[in-house]
């Protein structure tokens, strides 16, 4: 069977990690990556054997930095079946016209807007909904993170009302230019946040509310996850629920901090120290009153990665069963 060829739109924190582990697929394949500039993400792709793309007008800056272009952005989406856009927020966009010129497929990420595609992803959520589908967007790394635990949960006890606070991390661990250094800051200031209904595009019948927070830390966000339930459970029920879903990882033995949870990553050699799935302190699982409670940490650089590769491959129709592509793509990546 001939693998799909799929493009990377933005080889960045997302799209290096998404150009990696799609090349470990065996249904799939990188054909090219993009970058507008010849700094050292493109000369680490170059040296990792991917064709890169640029515009039109950068081809020749490409050239003097000693970083053969392999043509431009038009060319490297004539050749793939998909693209996905791991372009700045907002600046994916206005990608689109370009995909639908030449006919292809794409997926966008969190940044972009719901309405951009009609369609929001999440592997375990809706994963049969993406079948076959030209534009998708996969949610956000705490949207992902929220729908991993909230769909089991909600399927198995029911979910009458869930209350979430985000502890953001301020930047990403390679961004020397964004705070905060040495502040809290509500973002946003003006509550609900953003997140309740965008966790609502995936799961439209959740009811859902939430508050968010940056503070200076770029390894992780923490998530409080406040759940009044329908049925009466255990902590011992949820947990079971929980530890069925191969994205979500119960941390203990001594782990209190997400500094921890990212040693733990570098011990267990994963490329970039990435954690790909859920990080759940199981002890922090609590049922009191009828509502549950626990914490969650999300690694805001990768646990959006293999929902990139699932969606690839509903939409290419490569797995008809959401659950064996989840076991295809984490077999591939190690997870």
């Amino acid at each position: 069977m001939s693998k799909a060829k799929i493009a990377v739109n933005g080889y960045g924190t997302i799209g290096k990690r998404v150009a990696d582990a799609v090349q470990a697929q065996d249904d799939m394949e990188i054909i090219g990556v993009a970058k507008t500039r010849p700094n050292y993400e493109a000369a680490v792709a170059a040296q990792l054997g991917y064709d890169i793309y640029t515009l039109a007008d950068r081809v020749e800056s490409f050239e003097k930095a000693g970083i053969p272009a392999a043509g431009t952005l038009d060319d490297m989406v004539e050749k793939a079946d998909l693209v996905v856009d791991c372009t700045p927020g907002g600046v994916g966009e206005s990608n689109k016209a370009v995909y639908e010129k030449a006919g292809v497929k794409a997926i966008w990420q969190g940044g972009e807007d719901h309405e951009l595609t009609g369609f929001s992803f999440n592997a375990v959520s809706n994963y049969e909904g993406a079948l076959g589908l030209d534009f998708v967007r996969v949610v956000s790394c705490n949207t992902t993170g929220l729908c991993r635990v909230i769909y089991p949960i909600d399927r198995e006890f029911g979910v009458k009302k869930a209350r979430i606070t985000l502890v953001r991390r301020s930047a990403d661990p390679n961004d020397a230019k964004k705070g905060p250094i040495n502040a809290i800051v509500p973002n946003p200031i003006k509550l609900p946040s953003h997140h309740g209904p965008d966790v609502k595009s995936v799961l439209p019948n959740i009811n859902i509310s939430t508050m968010a927070m940056k503070i200076p830390t770029t390894l992780m966000h923490l998530h409080t996850i406040n759940l009044e339930l329908e049925k009466d459970c255990t902590a011992e029920d949820v947990k079971e629920v929980l530890g069925t879903q191969s994205r979500v990882r119960f941390v203990g033995q001594g782990i209190t901090s997400t500094a921890e949870i990212i040693e733990v990553a570098r011990d267990l050699k994963r490329p970039r120290n990435d954690m790909w799935e859920n990080c759940v302190w199981d002890e922090s699982i609590t049922i009191d009153d009828g509502e549950l409670y626990f914490f969650q940490a999300i690694h805001q650089e990768s646990d959006v990665v293999p929902e990139n590769v699932d969606a690839i491959r509903a939409m290419m129709e490569l797995e008809s069963d959401g659950a064996k592509s989840i076991a295809k793509t984490n077999k591939a990546i190690g997870l």
